[in-house]
C-alpha cells in the first residue's frame, strides 16, 4: 500500500475503534486438508467435530464484527468524504466568482494605466506564492485590497478543504481493504466449518449445531412474551423486547441488519432502533453503550456480552434466556443466558 501523509487528529481518532478490534482477531482455526478446507482426521468423533466447528462459527463471529466495524468506518468516510468534496466545489465557485470580478477590474485598470502589482498578486494561483507576496497588501486601503484578501483567503479555504478531503479518501480505502480481508476470513472459516458438518448425519449436524440445553421450546420462546415485557424497566425496553420474539426463527446472516436476516449486534442495534435508541453497529461497541448491569440485576431487554473479545451480543428477555443470532446455519433463537461465556451486561436505557 502507498504511504500516506500523517492524517489529523480528528481522522485517526476514527480508526482506532476498527484497528482495535481488528488487532483481537484469531485466525487459528481447524485442521486443513491440502485444498485448504477443514477436514475431520480420521476417528473423529461427533463430538470433536462439534468443538471444531464451534471454534470456526466463533472465529467466522470475531471477523464478522471486524468487518461490520470497518464497513461502518468506510460510511463514515464516504460521507464525510462526500461533504468536503460538496464544500470544495462551493468555495472553488466563490474562488472563480472572486476572479472573475478582479479580472474584469484588472483589464479596465490595464487599458487605463497597466495592471498594479497588488492585482498581479491577486490573481496568483499557487497560495505558496500568494503568501510570500502578501505584504505588497499592507499599503493597499482600497475596497479592491479588501477583496483581494478575501480572494487569497478562499484560496486557502479552497487548498485546505481539498487536502482534508485527499486524508478522507485514504481512510476510506484502508476501511475498504480492512473490509475485504475480514470478509475473505468469514467465507473462508464458514467453508470450513461446512466441510466439516458434510461428513455428519443429518442428527449428528443438528446436535452440533444445538446450544448446551436449549429450551425444546424455543423456537415458539421459553419465556411468553407478555411477561417479558412486563417485567421490562422501561417502555423502551419492553419495545426492543417485543421486536426481538418477532424475528424468532429468521435466519442468521453475517453483516446483516435486517429486515430478513440478522448477525448478532445486528439483531440488538435493529431491537433498540425501534424503541428509539441509537446503538452502535457492533458488539464490542455496544457494551460502551448504556449502563453497567451485574449479572443479578439483568432485566427484559439488557444487553448480554460473551467471550473475552466480547464479540457476541444478545438480549436478555427474562428466566435466564436471551434472544440472539446465534451463527451460520441456525436462526435467530431463544437460548440460556449461560449457555456462553458471559462478560459483561448493558441496559441501553
Amino acid at each position: 500500500m502507498a504511504q500516506h501523509r500523517k492524517r489529523p487528529r480528528s481522522v485517526a481518532q476514527r480508526t482506532v475503534s476498527l484497528r482495535t478490534a481488528a488487532a483481537t482477531l484469531t485466525l487459528a482455526g481447524a485442521p486443513l486438508a491440502a485444498g485448504g478446507a477443514a477436514v475431520a482426521a480420521p476417528g473423529t468423533t461427533a463430538a470433536e467435530v462439534r468443538q471444531q466447528v464451534d471454534e470456526l462459527h466463533h472465529e467466522a463471529e470475531e471477523a464478522t464484527e471486524a468487518y461490520n466495524a470497518a464497513t461502518e468506518t468506510a460510511g463514515r468516510a464516504e460521507e464525510h468524504l462526500d461533504r468536503l468534496r460538496d464544500q470544495a466545489a462551493r468555495r472553488t465557485d466563490e474562488l472563480n466568482a472572486l476572479r472573475r470580478d478582479l479580472g474584469a477590474q484588472a483589464a479596465a485598470e490595464y487599458r487605463a494605466a497597466g495592471l498594479p502589482a497588488s492585482l498581479q498578486l491577486a490573481l496568483a494561483a499557487d497560495p505558496d506564492e500568494y503568501l510570500e507576496r502578501a505584504a505588497a497588501l499592507d499599503r493597499a486601503g482600497s475596497r479592491r485590497a479588501d477583496a483581494v484578501a478575501v480572494l487569497g483567503n478562499e484560496l486557502l479555504a479552497v487548498e485546505r478543504l481539498r487536502a482534508e478531503a485527499e486524508e478522507e479518501s485514504d481512510v476510506l480505502a484502508d476501511a475498504r481493504s480492512e473490509a475485504a480481508e475480514h470478509r475473505e476470513t468469514i467465507e473462508r472459516r464458514l467453508a470450513e466449518a461446512e466441510e466439516l458438518l458434510a461428513g455428519l448425519t443429518a442428527q449428528e449436524r443438528a446436535a452440533a449445531l444445538a446450544e448446551p440445553a436449549e429450551p425444546a421450546d424455543a423456537a415458539t420462546g421459553a419465556v411468553p412474551l407478555a411477561a417479558a415485557q412486563d417485567a421490562s424497566p422501561s417502555a423502551r425496553a419492553a419495545a426492543a423486547v417485543a421486536f426481538a420474539y418477532a424475528q424468532l426463527g429468521k435466519p442468521y446472516g453475517w453483516g446483516a441488519t435486517g429486515p430478513d436476516a440478522f448477525d448478532c449486534s445486528g439483531l440488538t442495534q435493529a431491537a433498540w432502533r425501534t424503541a428509539g435508541v441509537s446503538l452502535p453497529r457492533t458488539s464490542y461497541s455496544q457494551v460502551s453503550a448504556g449502563t453497567r448491569v451485574s449479572r443479578d440485576q439483568l432485566a427484559p431487554g439488557d444487553l448480554v456480552f460473551y467471550y473475552s473479545g466480547v464479540s457476541h451480543v444478545g438480549i436478555y428477555v427474562g428466566d435466564g434466556q436471551i434472544i440472539h443470532a446465534a451463527r451460520s446455519g441456525t436462526p435467530v433463537r431463544m437460548a440460556p443466558v449461560d449457555s456462553m461465556p458471559l462478560v459483561a451486561a448493558t441496559r441501553p436505557a
